[in-house]
């Protein structure tokens, strides 16, 4: 059953052809691996396990899914996309599979010319990301074609959200409320980190998430300064902060909830200031997001903030960033971006900081929808929290 409905998936692969027509292209070959998974799973709703490939979207004609063998099965049935070919480079090294039709690009190369007629230039999306071996093989494979770099083209595809795509974060935020509430009531001195990310991932999983945005943050004292520790064996003490965050994912699309919390279940004097202080930077940030502001001038206030406080040498990550089927992906509102806020867009404000002395790490996080009047909270229990 694929996570993405054939609508989307069409206009999306519309969309790549506009790409195409306008910078007279013949096909585009958009790479994905597990780890790279947004640009392949934006078509098709799927990725692979074990195994790497690519989408390939001709000018004209089916799409394919270039992989491996392995998954193949697994591709005919959840992807959007159904068609498939098989090559070495895509499969599991030194696994054979003596019953699969693997081929390679020059004989891929043959089968797009006599599709299109001439096969001249290739669109290509996250050569950056594709290892030395694959590009070398495609290189060689297309002989006398034209690679041409349209990954920034592809990716701003992704920037504003559909109805259907804002649909799915909205439930995603809501299974991380539920992960939360599970969360905190798990914390309790004597418990491990792993057993509080299981209370979050059993409330998810069991209300039906599709998956993770990222491996479950439960960083319990010194181990909050690993920035996204996941959870570990490490049993909660009294007097620490723990800090946390979860992000289940629905039809591949992420929702997230990261905070602070005190293993005693009431903050100390000074540990009420950390919070404090990571909830202005929060506020000043949340009012910031507005259609037309660009990414420096989101990030500017709260960044004046800590400085102001001594907490900007322990600065690690920006303020805001978009969210869907990456917890965290472009554009990033840091303070060199020119990006621009526009409605449509998901954009998580994410206040942390890290390696102090005396808090060690520390991190808040929730996400908003972008309208044309402002940002509008996909957690409306987060958001009261954080505004506090």
């Amino acid at each position: 059953m694929a996570y993405l409905n054939k609508k989307e998936s069409e206009v999306r692969i519309a969309q790549v052809k506009e790409i195409l027509q306008s910078k007279n292209l013949d096909v585009a070959l958009v790479y994905y691996d597990e780890f790279n998974i947004g640009n392949g799973w934006y078509l098709t709703g799927w990725c692979p396990q074990f195994e790497s490939g690519a989408v390939l979207i001709p000018r004209s004609g089916t799409p394919l899914i270039l992989g491996g063998p392995e998954s193949e099965p697994f591709a005919k049935l959840d992807s959007m996309i159904t068609e498939t070919r098989n090559f070495p480079v895509f499969m599991v090294p030194d696994e054979e599979y003596p019953n699969a039709t693997i081929i390679d690009f020059r004989m891929l190369f043959e089968e797009l010319n006599a599709q299109l007629g001439s096969v001249k230039r290739i669109g290509m999306v996250g050569m950056g990301r594709m290892p030395a071996e694959g590009y070398r093989q495609i290189a060689e494979g297309f002989k006398g074609v034209a690679l041409v770099d349209i990954t920034e083209e592809y990716v701003r595809l992704r920037f504003d959200k559909s109805p259907w795509e804002r649909e799915q974060i909205r439930a995603a935020f809501k299974l991380a409320d539920h992960a939360y509430d599970a969360i905190t009531g798990k914390i309790d001195v004597g418990v491990s980190e792993i057993e509080v990310a299981a209370a979050g991932e059993f409330a998810v999983r069991s209300r039906g998430a599709s998956g993770f945005g990222f491996g479950t943050i439960v960083g319990s004292g010194k181990r909050s300064n690993a920035v996204v520790p996941t959870a570990s064996s490490k049993l909660l003490e009294a007097g620490e902060l723990v800090m946390v965050g979860i992000a289940p994912k629905v039809n591949g699309y992420a929702g997230v909830v990261g905070n602070v919390l005190s293993v005693n279940g009431e903050y100390t004097s000074r540990q009420r200031d950390c919070i404090n202080y990571l909830k202005e930077a929060f506020r000043l940030t949340k009012e910031q997001l507005f259609p037309g502001k660009t990414g420096r001038e989101i990030d500017a206030p709260a960044r004046a903030y800590f400085e102001k406080h001594g907490l900007s040498k322990y600065l690690v990550c920006p303020f805001a960033h978009t969210i869907g089927l990456h917890e965290a992906e472009s554009p990033f509102f840091g303070p060199n971006s020119e990006d621009i806020l526009k409605p449509g867009m998901t954009v998580c404000v994410d206040v942390s900081f890290f390696g102090h002395p005396e808090f060690n790490g520390t991190r808040i996080e929730t996400g908003y929808e972008i309208t044309e009047n402002g940002p509008v909270p996909l957690s409306k229990k987060m958001d009261s929290l954080f505004m506090e």
